[in-house]
């Protein structure tokens, strides 16, 4: 602490790193540091939140005119477990990590890259600015990395519900794919996803940015407590259910194994509200809001303290 700051309280929030930035102006964060806090956040919330995200997806590809497989959530936990064991429900999971590391790295790092050049002169962010550059990182996230793994993680969980399984692992899953449909098998539903995870992360980054903004108030640095932001997260995350789940329905059939039956995004959703009706737009909701709100609190929370512990031993100004 400089000689002139003697004015400063030396025990006012020396927990807090942000206390390390000039008075009245926000301390940045850099996207490298974003890049690798976003990364190990997206690993850690997949392997706890991974069984809902299965149920979840389950649920989605029960279709009516089949006729539907399951009950409900429960039925479909029992079935699984039934049928595959407790590791049923965990069927798809490599896919899934080996997206959700690199997937929560591009958002936080596009994030930040982008928030930093948007801030006023005092460092903050506005939440219509917090709404574009959360789009910005949901745009970025799909095309990179959500779009293949998520067509890669559906095709794996509806190949479990056949009566002859063919993928043998995620490599072994991956190489099929894209021998008997090329590389554009792993593309499939890319509007759909474009779609929903835009919107997804505008939504809940206009959220965060908001109550970030009401709880700090006029100080900028003020340190939130892990639990509120974690508070914050699971709000932003229920918001983004209600706000996007026909794209996430429209985006799972989509990719699933019976995509050939529809001509586009479009026809895809047509041909639900066709045949099974508007509330089919909402089917998994409930699993995917016990997930997506675990799953947003959990990232946003290990994502400020890594970020806390980079700024400790990575010194970027």
């Amino acid at each position: 602490m400089s000689a002139n700051s003697s004015f400063v309280n030396p025990f006012h929030r020396t927990h807090s790193l942000a206390a390390a930035a000039p008075a009245g102006k926000v301390k940045l964060t850099h996207p490298g540091k974003a890049i690798l806090a976003g990364g190990i956040a997206g690993g850690i919330e997949i392997c706890i939140t991974f069984p809902t995200e299965y149920v979840k997806t389950q649920l989605q590809l029960d279709e009516k005119a089949n006729p539907p497989k399951y009950k409900g959530i429960g039925d479909c936990v029992k079935q699984t477990v039934n049928s595959h064991g407790v590791r049923g429900l965990y069927r798809g999971l490599s896919s899934l990590l080996y997206g959700s590391i690199p997937k929560a790295a591009v958002r936080f790092g596009v994030f930040e890259f982008l928030s930093n050049k948007m801030r006023d002169e005092s460092g903050k962010l506005d939440s219509k600015r917090g709404f574009l550059c959360g789009l910005g990182a949901g745009v970025a996230e799909a095309v990179v990395v959500v779009c293949p793994m998520e067509t890669v993680k559906v095709k794996f969980i509806h190949d479990q519900t056949s009566a002859n399984p063919k993928y043998r692992g995620f490599f072994h899953g991956v190489r099929e794919i894209i021998r008997s449909e090329g590389l554009r098998g792993t593309y499939q539903g890319l509007t759909a996803t474009v779609l929903k995870q835009g919107s997804n992360q505008a939504i809940r980054f206009y959220v965060m940015t908001s109550l970030r903004n009401w709880y700090k108030g006029d100080d900028p640095n003020k340190a939130i407590n892990p639990l509120v932001t974690g508070l914050f997260g699971a709000v932003a995350g229920a918001t983004s259910v209600f706000g996007n789940t026909p794209l996430d329905v429209i985006k799972t059939r989509m990719q699933g194994l019976e995509a050939h039956k529809y001509k586009s995004t479009l026809d895809c959703a047509v041909k639900i509200m066709k045949h099974e009706g508007p509330m089919a737009f909402y089917k998994g909701t409930v699993p995917r809001l016990g997930r997506v709100c675990m799953d947003v609190a959990i990232v946003f929370i290990i994502y400020e303290e890594v970020v806390k512990v980079l700024n400790m031993v990575w010194k970027t100004d």
